[in-house]
């Protein structure tokens, strides 16, 4: 797994040894890329789920101000932190070692893009989605940007519009728009 493209184009990143995290593959970043290439410029991004930290990096590495990576295992903190010290992302960075529903609680910042790749088929999909309107931490222009499994399926949220969705695979990568 590597940057492919921007400032850190080339760098190769840690990924776990065990099949813990599942890092999105290059192929399907690229494609995420080019659907919001217009969002990324001076953005504030949430990696939620961050795994490995690929896509918050990814995006910083293409012009975004700042990413926030959050995970709740220890490991894929670590990993994080090791990728932020390969790309030299250190003031870009902000790593918060918590679950998910914690960390869209306490988060003061309105981003505008966040990505969630939770565990396929687990309901986190839904409850992230509630949670990031309750606490109102997407821009008004922002995105929202979800890996998901093909056969998973969430709630309407009043708050959000479909933009696209793209299947991989059994992979479904879906972006939301903020309609607050």
């Amino acid at each position: 797994m590597r940057i492919i493209a921007g400032d850190a184009k080339g760098r190769n990143l840690f990924t776990p040894k065990n099949q813990d995290v599942r890092p999105t593959g290059d192929r399907v970043k690229e494609s995420i890329f080019s659907m919001i290439d217009s969002y990324i410029e001076d953005a504030v991004v949430i990696d939620m789920f961050a795994g490995t930290g690929n896509l918050g990096l990814e995006s910083i590495s293409r012009g975004a101000r700042e990413a926030y990576f959050i995970d709740n295992n220890y490991t894929s903190i670590d990993i994080v932190k090791k990728n932020i010290e390969t790309t030299g992302y250190f003031k870009e960075s902000h790593v918060i070692h918590a679950n998910y529903e914690k960390a869209i609680k306490n988060l003061n910042i309105k981003a505008d893009i966040i990505f969630l790749d939770p565990p396929y088929n687990k309901g986190h999909i839904d409850n992230c989605l509630r949670l990031i309107s309750k606490y109102g931490i997407l821009s008004s222009k922002g995105i929202i940007v979800i890996e998901h499994s093909t056969d998973e399926i969430w709630e309407d949220i009043s708050d959000f519009e479909l933009l696209k969705s793209k299947k991989y695979g059994i992979t479904m990568i879906s972006i939301l728009r903020n309609l607050v």
